[in-house]
């Protein structure tokens, strides 16, 4: 119950905050994430570490189908599937697919 409450008194602060600053702050900081989502650096190190995620995903998904054999449910073996042939989506972390446009 405790956290509960902590966490509802943490919404409710965090909501008075956020409209506090208002919407020009909102748009200010939106926008300072997206230049820093599409900065060359930070893209590069966001691509690395998909793709050794990836790496790893398949290498750990070969140890375990060797020692688990046929066991392994299928979906897993799909799944790992499909990370092996998807490519890296060419979108930022910080795309706003929420309906925040000034439009």
């Amino acid at each position: 119950m405790r956290y509960r409450l902590t966490f509802v008194v943490g919404v409710a602060v965090g909501y008075v905050l956020g409209t506090r600053a208002g919407r020009e702050r909102y748009e200010k900081l939106r926008k300072s994430a997206r230049q820093f989502a599409e900065n060359p650096a930070v893209r590069n190190a966001y691509e690395t570490a998909t793709h050794n995620g990836r790496e790893m995903a398949t290498k750990a998904f070969g140890t375990v189908s060797e020692r688990v054999g046929d066991r392994l449910p299928g979906t897993v073996s799909d799944k790992v599937r499909t990370l092996r042939g998807s490519r890296v989506e060419q979108h930022t972390p910080f795309d706003d697919d929420w309906g925040t446009s000034n439009t």
